[in-house]
């Protein structure tokens, strides 16, 4: 059972009740994902925080599944019962700007790290260009889910 931290103790009980509620939908109608409480940019979205609502209208930009949602961050506000847009949710990252980073190169039984300040954030599996504070060379490699860089041939 998640356990949903709200900042007001009736939001949290109306929150209850629109999640106790069945959705009913009309023929014709879509069934949404959309916020139980306001969501801020940066807060990570979690199954507690949505509830399901019929809309007249299939909306092509809202996002019309769950788990499109569940472990994303938010990229701006979010109102509850309101369809969550496309544009308005991004993967978490896990490399961020400036902050050192340990970069790994992996060949055959041959491994070398080092430390390195990415030039941009990033999430999980993208390319992201990172500087060698020491030497100022740069190099291009990809973010691994333990938060290291991984640059070369595998």
């Amino acid at each position: 059972m998640a356990i949903l931290s709200v900042r007001s103790p009736l939001l949290a009980v109306l929150v209850c009740l629109a999640a106790l509620a069945p959705a009913q939908a009309a023929p014709g109608d879509v069934m949404l994902p959309v916020p139980a409480v306001t969501l801020y940019p940066g807060d990570v979205i979690g199954d507690a925080h949505l509830v399901d609502r019929a809309f007249r209208m299939a909306a092509r930009v809202a996002i019309d599944n769950r788990l499109a949602v569940v472990g994303k961050v938010a990229r701006r506000t979010l109102l509850p019962g309101q369809p969550i847009p496309l544009n308005a949710v991004d993967d978490p990252k896990v490399v961020r700007r400036g902050v050192p980073t340990q970069v790994i190169f992996r060949e055959s039984d041959l491994v070398i790290t080092g430390i390195v300040e990415p030039m941009a954030s990033a999430s999980v599996n993208e390319m992201v260009k990172a500087r060698n504070p020491d030497t100022g060379l740069m190099v291009v490699g990809v973010v691994q889910a333990d938060g290291t860089i991984r640059v070369g041939s595998e």
